[in-house]
């Protein structure tokens, strides 16, 4: 008999495996994604002096809209664009704004303070969207995702120290204060995005989410662009070259912006900000022929602890805690559906459900 069983759970732990590297890969990609965000960027602000950190939001929000928005405005019935907007016009208003100043709120801190600050305060999205999730979201970790997130972020901590030991200090380095606040800040509002996103491709869908960030993002983003960095734009010295790079930095946050809620369905926003901690890294490896950076062998060390500890985050699920009340039937074993008694008093218990593809199948619920 046990021998009969032995397949089944070989067969359990190379599904689990493969689901595991699935989720890895998935991160790793929207990492990459970042780094070519951040290597446009370098590009366009030392080499062409083209400070435009709104603007090229603004990009990226405009081509939300013409792919997303547009999507929805042909829709028919309740997920039609007019529809979606008299149910819900002023949250996705509100996560809009959220979505701009997080971005504008991090780029502007590294005019204040370095690069080593900015890489290290930038983790505080992680235990914000923590909380969120699990307030918010119910969700419920295991000791095995704190492990992981320690081990994680023990990884950036080395990196950082690497920064340090090579002289890679880059950054104005003054007003500290202000430039730390300023990443505390846009940490904050990147965690409450990342958690309303989660809930919002949860429970309705992405592209209605991508709709409406364009939207308003686009809106929001031009106003802001007309009124602080419309001098910035006229100073830019436009050529093929910098029009280019505009473009390389337009696709990767499209693509940014549209992978990132397929990996967040499948994963978690918690588990997304924990790839994304590499993308520093990658940065810095293309750096090292780009921009010639000094090598140290703590990055690699670095790179490697921050796999160790998403291998450990995904090694298992997180799970949703559930009050069995807010059902009014449940299926039973056999699949027919059975009406909670009308009488007797039902106590409060909770129930799990995991995150993963157990998502797709009928939430077991427990009545006392």
């Amino acid at each position: 008999m046990y021998l009969l069983k032995v397949p089944r759970v070989l067969n359990l732990i190379k599904e689990k495996c493969r689901e595991m590297m699935i989720s890895v890969a998935l991160g790793q990609v929207l990492s990459l994604l970042i780094c070519g965000i951040g290597l446009t960027s370098k590009y366009l602000s030392d080499d062409f002096h083209a400070n435009t950190p709104v603007f090229q939001s603004f990009l990226n929000y405009i081509l939300l809209f013409l792919v997303y928005t547009t999507t929805l405005a042909v829709r028919q019935g309740e997920e039609n664009l007019l529809a979606i907007l008299r149910r819900r016009w002023w949250k996705y208003m509100i996560l809009g704004i959220i979505d701009l100043e997080a971005n504008y709120l991090v780029v502007k801190a590294y005019q204040y303070t370095t690069l080593t600050s900015v890489q290290l305060l930038d983790c505080f999205v992680i235990p914000v969207v923590i909380l969120l999730s699990w307030f918010f979201l119910l969700i419920r970790y295991k000791a095995v995702h704190f492990v992981g997130i320690v081990v994680c972020i023990l990884g950036m901590g080395c990196m950082a120290g690497a920064d340090v030991l090579v002289g890679r200090q880059q950054g104005a380095g003054e007003n500290k204060l202000i430039g730390d606040l300023l990443v505390l800040g846009g940490a904050t509002l990147y965690g409450i995005s990342n958690v309303w996103e989660e809930y919002i491709i949860r429970t309705l869908s992405r592209v209605e989410f991508l709709g409406m960030i364009g939207l308003f993002g686009a809106f929001f983003s031009g106003i802001q662009l007309a009124i602080m960095e419309h001098k910035e734009l006229l100073k830019v010295p436009w050529d093929w070259q910098i029009g280019l790079l505009y473009v390389g930095f337009s696709a990767c946050m499209f693509g940014l912006y549209s992978f990132m809620p397929v990996v967040i369905k499948k994963t978690s926003a918690t588990s997304v900000n924990l790839n994304l901690l590499t993308a520093d890294l990658y940065s810095l490896f293309c750096g090292l022929f780009l921009f010639h950076y000094k090598f140290s062998g703590l990055y690699l060390l670095s790179f490697f602890t921050i796999l160790i500890g998403l291998v450990l985050y995904s090694s298992t699920s997180t799970y949703i805690a559930q009050d069995p009340r807010v059902y009014k039937q449940f299926r039973n074993p056999s699949g027919t559906v059975v009406d909670l008694p009308a009488s007797g008093q039902v106590e409060p218990s909770v129930t799990y459900t995991s995150l993963g593809q157990e998502m797709e199948e009928e939430p077991h619920v427990r009545v006392a």
